[in-house]
């Protein structure tokens, strides 16, 4: 017998919550083009979500695809109460941090971030060529504060595209 799984194949354990309309409780397949686009967003930083409360059962869970296009960066922001992980799929990011943006990590295809909770950071694409997409999760849910603005120059080694 599987883990969270009672004889004859049947759900164990309280799912009744995630029950579609005819009362089964199923996955939820989310199909490439029908993603949320219905999420905050931050200057040039685009959030797809492809597992959300906005479209799926899910109550504690937030999983989409970020997107910078060549030379753009996010707005300074914070997620709140969520904790949030990153995998880098393609491009070369930077992570802006710290008193005024000051500090720094820089992640590229295959590499994983975890942001804590209430973390003021930007996200900048660092090349003017390519895009820059990755995934990322958060918990309990999408939560999104765009913050002030501040000059490019205050990013060290960010310039547009």
């Amino acid at each position: 017998m599987n883990s969270g799984q009672a004889p004859g194949g049947e759900q164990a354990g309280p799912n009744e919550q995630y029950a579609g309309p005819d009362g089964q409780i199923a996955p939820v397949v989310t199909r490439a083009g029908q993603e949320s686009t219905d999420t905050t967003q931050s200057g040039d930083c685009v959030r797809v979500s492809g597992v959300s409360v906005a479209h799926t059962p899910a109550t504690r869970l937030w999983f989409g695809q970020v997107s910078n296009k060549p030379g753009y960066r996010s707005t300074p922001h914070h997620h709140g109460e969520a904790e949030t992980g990153g995998y880098v799929l393609s491009g070369r990011g930077r992570i802006y941090f710290g008193a005024n943006y000051g500090q720094w990590f820089d992640m590229t295809q295959g590499d994983w971030v975890f942001v804590p909770p209430f973390m003021p950071h930007v996200e900048a694409n660092m090349s003017v060529t390519e895009d820059l997409v990755w995934l990322t999760t958060r918990t309990p849910e999408n939560i999104v504060i765009n913050l002030d603005e501040v000059d490019d120059s205050m990013l060290e080694g960010f310039r547009r595209g």
